[in-house]
């Protein structure tokens, strides 16, 4: 069966012994079969709010410096950025290699150069960035060219529509978004025993996913500088 919106709800109907959907006929069901689809988003919510960083969500952002603006919104989607990744990308047209911008916090830059954002006098090659508290990244200094901004991201989770829709969470754990979303559906039938030993099922699977995908063992690095 595909791995699609289409298929994870057929996946769901099978379970139950219900009949299956088709593209014709998903987009206009109603009662349960519509419950159906609401589980399968409603699971998939569910795993993506479990942690801030999965892999699969892991995107990368480009954005072209505008000439004396220091301001940048962050991506409609995103969830969490990672500041130690932010870089200026090699450009021979503009004679850069690529350069990485150190992170500083919006207090210090408020301290130390708050009046920078509002000089236009003093344009230059970026060298730090910031993150403010309205979801917004500041360059300084401002930028004096057309630079390429580059960083990566974590998006945030969206649900599925159309029947060829295909979720983030990779195929191999569809087993999980199948055991989250027969919890709802039992949910939905009252069956409050396969309801909980599902949802038990699931909460394991979300285990197993992190124990694959985020656990890890990190290392220590030495920054000393040896003369």
């Amino acid at each position: 069966m595909a791995y699609d919106f289409l298929g994870l709800v057929n996946d769901v109907n099978s379970r139950l012994n219900e009949v299956q959907l088709t593209t014709d006929t998903f987009p206009t069901v109603t009662g349960f079969f519509a419950f159906a689809k609401e589980a399968v988003n409603s699971s998939i919510r569910h795993i993506q709010q479990e942690e801030y960083e999965w892999p699969w969500n892991h995107v990368e952002a480009n954005e072209t410096l505008t000439v004396g603006e220091p301001r940048y919104s962050y991506p409609n989607d995103a969830k969490t950025i990672n500041m130690n990744s932010v870089r200026l990308k090699r450009n021979s047209t503009l004679n850069i290699g690529t350069i990485k911008l150190k992170n500083m916090t919006y207090e210090e830059y408020l301290e130390k150069y708050a009046d920078a954002e509002y000089n236009t006098e003093t344009k230059s090659c970026p060298t730090h960035i910031i993150r403010t508290p309205n979801r917004e990244l500041i360059c300084y200094p401002m930028p004096d060219k057309a630079y390429e901004m580059v960083y990566e991201y974590y998006r945030i989770g969206y649900d599925l529509i159309g029947s060829t829709d295909v979720p983030s969470v990779p195929e191999q754990y569809r087993f999980c978004i199948i055991d989250g979303a027969m919890h709802y559906a039992y949910q939905f039938r009252g069956d409050t025993a396969s309801s909980n030993a599902a949802l038990q099922k699931f909460q394991q699977g979300i285990k197993h996913l992190r124990s694959i995908n985020i656990n890890r063992t990190d290392y220590l690095r030495d920054t000393r500088v040896h003369y």
